[in-house]
């Protein structure tokens, strides 16, 4: 039975009445299509981006994200467990002062809700991000003596002293250990922080060959980074502490680590891990190590990885972790 209007006005009513049903509607279904994205064009925390291509940093289908959020994040026992960083597409171990090292976790595919705690930037990371365009950085201070260094560098900085409102303390955990940012609200305080690009990664098939590598272990300054292969995916345990982090692929990166002129409060020197040149490299997947070559040859390069062959040593897809371990 169709419904007839009992008049002009009556008509125009109803008319008007179909169309604002179907623009709520259409909100509706855009909402779910576009996968959840806030205003500002970042995920909504905690949900994977759409469907669209592959990442450069993974190699997982999907859309790649709108911009890179890189984070520096504690790994001091007392910064553990880490909050969020098992969203992260990529996360270096680094080493710091007197053998304890940080992380700096990259996010660009997903975004959780939370991530800590976070830490200050060592002279390290401004070479190592430059490889990605302009990407946002979230960090709690750095030495004085970096000052000038992090106002060239090619990042976005939404550190807790520049945007404040974007990181919280939490009560269960002592400082400096205790410091939270959240990632929706970073990202829309680096207007500027650049997509997600190639940084040298290749995914893939494993190469022919390879050694078993069951269980590996490795260490960063004085941190002990245990990998055990399960399929096709490894288990963590850094520090001692167990995580339920599980990479993809783990490179074990050798790197000259010089020491620089920086000290921090306790006076111990800064280490600074060498990531342009080459050196010496791992690449573990599928319960395999692959060894080979790393080489990069300025800091917005990418890093290429050769295996002894001469071909491109290939990733799994998923998480990547990278140990700069002393060479």
């Amino acid at each position: 039975m169709v419904a007839v209007a009992d008049g002009p006005d009556e008509g125009r009513r109803t008319q008007a009445l179909g169309v604002v049903l179907a623009l709520a509607v259409a909100a509706v279904l855009g909402f779910v299509v576009l996968g959840g994205h806030d205003p500002a064009g970042a995920p909504v925390a905690g949900t994977r981006t759409p469907t669209t291509g592959t990442s450069p940093l993974t190699g997982e289908p999907g859309d790649p994200g709108r911009a890179v959020l890189a984070v520096k994040i504690d790994n001091a026992p007392e910064g553990r467990p880490w909050i969020g960083v098992g969203d992260a597409d990529v996360v270096y171990v680094e080493p710091v002062e007197a053998g304890l090292t940080r992380l700096l976790a990259v996010f660009a595919s997903r975004l959780p809700p939370t991530v800590g705690a976070v830490r200050s930037l060592r002279e390290s990371d401004l070479d190592l991000l430059a490889a990605y365009g302009r990407p946002a950085l979230a960090y709690s201070g750095n030495a004085p003596e970096l000052d000038a260094d992090v106002a060239r560098a090619a990042i976005d900085g939404v550190s807790a002293e520049r945007v404040p409102g974007a990181y919280r303390r939490v009560g269960d955990r002592p400082a400096p250990h205790d410091l939270l940012g959240d990632p929706a609200a970073l990202l829309r305080a680096a207007p500027d922080a650049t997509a997600p690009r190639d940084v040298g990664f290749r995914f893939g098939p494993p190469a022919p060959g390879g050694s078993p590598a069951p269980d590996v272990v490795e260490r960063v300054g004085r941190t002990e980074v245990l990998a055990r292969a399960d399929g096709d995916r490894w288990d963590l345990t850094v520090g001692g502490t167990p995580s339920d982090v599980r990479p993809a692929t783990i490179v074990v990166q050798r790197v000259p680590v010089r020491t620089s002129a920086i000290r921090d409060v306790a006076g111990a020197p800064s280490p600074t891990a060498v990531t342009v040149g080459s050196g010496p490299v791992e690449v573990l997947r599928d319960g395999r190590r692959f060894p080979g070559t790393w080489s990069r040859v300025g800091p917005s390069d990418p890093t290429t990885f050769t295996g002894t062959d001469g071909a491109p040593l290939t990733f799994a897809s998923g998480p990547v972790w990278v140990l700069l371990v002393a060479a």
